[in-house]
Parts: structure tokens; sequence; C-alpha cells
């Protein structure tokens, strides 16, 4: 199912799977999140399956830097608007004019430079594992790029450098890669600029993550946001959640009409 097509010179990996039964007519693009790809982030925890059984026709690709896409090690070739314009040329590959969009984590920060930089294609915003950090912060710290070249998993100490270690490892990523991704993509929106991201948006964050921010925060600057907190869930199990799926199925159907 794996297909490839070329982002200013970077082969990228995606898939595209056709709804089951009836065509609502609302693809969704999907972006993965940071050390992932597209079948841990949302093919594993069935997203691809909960959104395709729901009418839709889904659309997830790996990252530049991750899975089976080129892996840069420049820093300067991961800043979050160059990431964002990877999205949009894949819906341009596609022949896509418009799309529902969600991300998790780093994925949802380029959902949210796509957004921005690109409105009318963006018909409604899903920003998963991402609140406040958005507009605050500059991502996940860097010291994850340090724990992307410690020697071992047991070299490291600080929790958050092993979490971020362990799923690296997990994933069978590039760490080479995957710290020039860090050390690129410590972009944020400012309030301003979020406040005209202007299509109905769901910000969707585990109870217990510590990594995201304030969704309700986020929710509260976006003009048609929404908060969606994900009961006793952290950062890592709130991606596959049925808290999860149900919200943002609800959000896609309650905001139909008024996103056209």
């Amino acid at each position: 199912m794996v297909q490839f097509f070329d982002s200013d010179g970077l082969r990228l990996a995606f898939i595209d799977v056709a709804p089951h039964g009836r065509d609502r007519g609302e693809p969704i693009l999907l972006i993965h999140g940071f050390a992932s790809n597209h079948r841990v982030n949302w093919v594993n925890p069935r997203w691809v399956e909960t959104l395709t059984h729901d009418g839709r026709r889904v659309i997830a690709f790996d990252n530049r830097g991750h899975g089976a896409s080129d892996k840069p090690t420049d820093p300067a070739a991961y800043h979050s608007a160059l990431m964002a314009a990877d999205a949009a040329r894949l819906l341009d590959h596609l022949g896509i004019e418009r799309a529902d969009v969600m991300g998790y984590s780093m994925g949802a920060r380029i959902a949210a430079f796509l957004a921005l930089a690109d409105p009318q294609r963006v018909r409604r915003l899903i920003l998963g594992g991402l609140g406040d950090r958005l507009v605050e912060g500059v991502g996940l710290p860097l010291g994850i790029a340090d724990a992307m070249a410690a020697p071992s998993l047991d070299a490291l100490t600080d929790p958050m450098q092993r979490m971020f270690r362990a799923f690296a490892d997990q994933t069978q990523s590039d760490r080479v890669a995957l710290a020039a991704c860090i050390r690129g993509s410590r972009q944020t929106l400012s309030e301003a600029e979020a406040a005209r991201i202007a299509c109905p948006t769901l910000v969707a964050v585990g109870a217990r993550d510590a990594v995201a921010g304030d969704p309700h925060r986020l929710a509260a600057i976006l003009p048609r946001g929404e908060a969606l907190e994900i009961p006793g869930r952290d950062h890592n199990l709130a991606v596959g959640d049925k808290v999860h799926k149900a919200g943002v199925l609800e959000f896609l159907e309650r905001n139909g009409a008024s996103a056209d």
C-alpha cells in the first residue's frame, strides 16, 4: 500500500486508503509525531480503520526523517514550515484541494503551520498531543536530540529523554536524522498567528500528558477551538484511546456543515 511522492527533491512515503462503504467526500490527512511513522501512529492504533469505516478517505505519510521517507541530516531541513509544505505537496500530488487535517504532537505543530499558511486547504483541524506549547516553548526539549546520540538507553536518566530514546529504538528510527529534526523544528506560532486559524479546531490532549501543554488555553486562543481532555492518558497512550477516537468522530460530524 505504500507509495512515494517527490517533495522538493525528497522522496516521501505515504498511504492512500479508500473509505469503506459510503464515501463522505471528506478526505483526511494524518500527520504523525516525532520518532514515529504513519504505521505506528495511525495504522497500528486503528485510526485508519476507524476513519475509513466512517466513510473517509485517509491519507497518511512518513514525515521527512522518519519511516520510509528520505532522511536529511541538516537541521535546517526540518523547519516546521518546510514540513508543512510536504503535507501540502502530498495533497497536490493527489489532486486534493481541501482536506481535514489531523496531527499528533510534532504532527499537530506541522498541521497548525499548514492551516496558517494555506487556510483554504484545511477544512477542519485536529491537534492531538499539543496544547499551548504551540504558542509557548519551542517544541520538545533539546535534550531529546542528545538522547538520540547517547550510546544506549542505559546511559540516560532523565525520564523524558529515556521515553523518546526508547520510542526511537522501538520504531528502529534513524537517530541522526531525529536529532537533526529536534534541532531544526523548534518553531512556535505567536498567539496572534494562532488566532488567525479560523477553521473548526479540536485540541485533544491526555489528562496526564506532561509534554503537550494546556489544551484549554490553546482552544481559547483559536477562534473556533475546543478542547478534548482524554482521561487518564499520558502523551503516548492518548494516541489510540477510545475517548480520543470518539471525540474526533463527533467533532467531524458536528462541524460538517459549518466547515463548508
